[in-house]
């Protein structure tokens, strides 16, 4: 979680928030609204703090999806359709979370927080999405062979959370990867989510590996992770630096080039303001986007418009803590993100790849695959 997301709840909790919404319902009770937009506006100034801490960022949410739900049923249309950018709508890649360590996992498992699977070379959705299981499937196996007392710990996110150290993890990431690849005949390529702000320590100004026994300063740092880049021929980093350290990121990204998906998570939080920023430092490549962090679509909306033109690639995300709700398979797709980030086994994750195959199904012949 980002320090400059909108506040999740009101001060008192759920319960507050819950007791908020019913006071907010009755204030939009009998009024009409033209577009998305101007409810979205409506519930801001109903709240009317910069952070939405009034009502809570996640109720807010919830009410700016509902709406738009409710006017995409209006209007006859599936959601992804209403709230469609451009001329039509394209399937995303699913970026799959297979193996897991840091805050979303146990002391033993990697520093780094996430290993990830991104099946560029797919011609589908379906397909993509069965390659990111069977490398989920793989990587268990070659976790096996390394520690045999590995019992099938899940972190968060499904990924298996295993007693290895990151570069361990690494190797069976990539030749869980290659493997599959070559089985299936489509390219699976590897990633990380570093979640460097967890890793750093503003009053030593270090990046603490504790499982590692590692600590590294900045310059450190950004070394390590262009080694890993190389090393393990990674498609896609996201938060290699921790969210306060603009240049840093810029660094890495323009070392890498187009060879690598730089990418914002905490370092942008969907925040417009904050992507500016990013677009005057040439900071990333590519921009996590999740609704909630913001709290409206429209706001939503807005970060995805400004990072195709501006940055590059704006993917679309889940939350480490999720429910069945696959609004954002339909944001994906009508939004135009060629990758979505949204797990791979559990079912608050299989929810949105199944909406996802629904929707390409319906599509039928028109489907085509988001452009990288």
């Amino acid at each position: 979680t980002g320090v400059h997301e909108v506040t999740a709840f009101a001060k008192g909790g759920v319960d507050e928030s819950l007791e908020e919404l019913e006071d907010t319902a009755q204030d939009l009770e009998g009024m009409t609204f033209e577009d998305l937009a101007s409810f979205d506006e409506k519930c801001r100034e109903l709240d009317g703090t910069k952070d939405l801490s009034k009502i809570g960022g996640n109720t807010i949410v919830a009410l700016s999806m509902a709406m738009a739900k409710a006017m995409a049923s209006t209007s006859g249309e599936p959601l992804y359709k209403y709230l469609l950018i451009g001329k039509s709508p394209r399937i995303p890649y699913p970026l799959g979370n297979v193996l897991g360590g840091g805050e979303h996992a146990g002391p033993t498992a990697p520093d780094i927080q996430e290993f990830l699977a991104l099946p560029l070379g797919a011609e589908s959705f379906h397909q993509a999405a069965f390659g990111n299981a069977k490398v989920h499937k793989k990587v268990k196996e070659l976790i096996l062979k390394k520690d045999k007392t590995f019992t099938g710990g899940k972190g968060d996110e499904g990924a298996w959370a295993p007693n290895l150290e990151n570069q361990e993890a690494l190797e069976i990431l990539a030749k869980a990867c290659e493997e599959i690849s070559g089985e299936l005949g489509f390219e699976i390529k590897p990633g990380l989510d570093v979640a460097a702000s967890s890793l750093y320590d503003e009053e030593s100004e270090k990046y603490e590996y504790s499982r590692e026994g590692e600590s590294r300063d900045t310059g450190e740092q950004i070394d390590f992770i262009l080694e890993l880049i190389n090393t393990y021929n990674l498609t896609y980093v996201e938060d290699p630096i921790w969210e306060e350290d603009f240049k840093s990121f810029a660094e890495i990204t323009k070392k890498v080039g187009q060879e690598c998906l730089i990418c914002g998570d905490d370092l942008f939080v969907t925040n417009v303001e904050r992507i500016q920023k990013g677009i005057e430092n040439n900071s990333a490549n590519a921009v996590l986007i999740k609704p909630n962090q913001i709290g409206t679509l429209t706001d939503t909306r807005k970060a995805v418009e400004l990072t195709k033109k501006n940055v590059g690639i704006p993917v679309m995300s889940h939350r480490s803590g999720e429910t069945p709700d696959t609004t954002i398979a339909h944001l994906a797709v009508g939004y135009g993100c060629p990758i979505i980030k949204t797990g791979v086994v559990g079912g608050e994750r299989i929810a949105k790849l199944n909406e996802l195959i629904r929707v390409e199904d319906e599509l039928g012949e028109e489907a085509q695959m988001g452009e990288i």
